[in-house]
């Protein structure tokens, strides 16, 4: 028969801490293990960090007023450079009808400081000749800087700082008044046949062409001829300095064949003025001129 005073099977046991000292100390009876402090819960072991996620607080909205600004902006700027393109197209038109012709300063392109448009505003059959007239522009560059080039040379040998001061001087007022003078109405009388440009450009490009023989030959009368390379100072300075001799001939034969060209260029151009029946225009203009002033 089983004992009445058995043990209740559904009692609690008594727990036994095994890590407990043996070594003569009483274990104590009915101890417990505290429980751990509780952890938050977390996905990545221990590793969380937190995340600042900035928050757009002004919302679909308020960028879609922003945007709106921005296209207002945009159109507004593309209806007034509309309205620009439409006030410079109407004075370019204003100036076509009262015969005012705009010249764009393209040439040379590097340093655009003349307008100079050979192929769009020349006629086909005079391009080549005004290309030509165009050369001995360059050409009188050409022969007016070796010039000082040569005198400079002499001045340096002991010819004395007042050549080399015309030298400079003939150089600053050829240029621009060979362009001026008589290659600027040459390229407006082929451009609108003016008659009167045509007899402006005879009149100056004769001073030209009577300028190049004088350098080529360089007599004697200003300072000795040494300030031009011509002839006559190469000859001269030839035997005192072979070097400064070498540059005079040189600068005497760039002189040679800027006038050789430049006949040329006139002849043919005065021939192209009688064809053209521009000479008869040009008296009659001429008559005229001189009968307002009469009266």
């Amino acid at each position: 028969m089983a004992n009445r005073y058995d043990r209740n099977p559904f009692d609690e046991e008594e727990e036994v801490n095994p890590f407990a000292n043996s070594g003569g100390v009483p274990p104590a009876s009915n101890s417990r293990l505290s429980p751990l402090p509780p952890e938050p819960v977390g996905f990545d072991y221990g590793r969380d960090a937190t995340v600042d996620i900035p928050l757009d607080r002004s919302g679909p909205t308020s960028q879609n007023t922003n945007l709106k600004k921005k296209e207002k902006e945009l159109q507004a700027k593309e209806a007034e450079l509309r309205r620009r393109e439409q006030e410079l197209k109407r004075k370019e038109d204003a100036a076509a009808r009262a015969g005012i012709v705009i010249e764009v300063k393209n040439w040379p392109p590097f340093f655009p400081i003349i307008h100079h448009d050979i192929a769009n505003e020349i006629p086909i059959h005079l391009q080549r000749l005004q290309y030509v007239a165009f050369a001995t522009f360059l050409g009188m560059v050409l022969c007016l800087f070796w010039n000082i080039i040569a005198v400079t040379t002499a001045w340096i040998k002991g010819e004395g700082v007042t050549i080399w001061l015309l030298a400079i001087i003939y150089f600053i007022a050829g240029v621009p008044g060979a362009y001026v003078l008589w290659y600027r109405p040459l390229y407006r009388a082929f451009r609108t046949e003016s008659a009167l440009s045509f007899g402006w450009f005879f009149l100056f490009y004769l001073l030209h062409l009577a300028f190049c023989i004088f350098a080529a030959v360089a007599p004697p009368v200003v300072f000795k001829g040494k300030s031009l390379a011509g002839i006559l100072p190469a000859i001269d300075v030839l035997n005192k300095h072979a070097l400064v001799g070498i540059f005079y001939f040189i600068g005497f034969g760039l002189f040679c064949l800027e006038s050789v060209v430049s006949v040329w260029v006139i002849q043919q151009v005065y021939m192209y003025f009688r064809g053209s029946g521009k000479a008869a225009e040009l008296r009659r203009e001429a008559a005229r001129g001189a009968l307002r002033a009469a009266v």
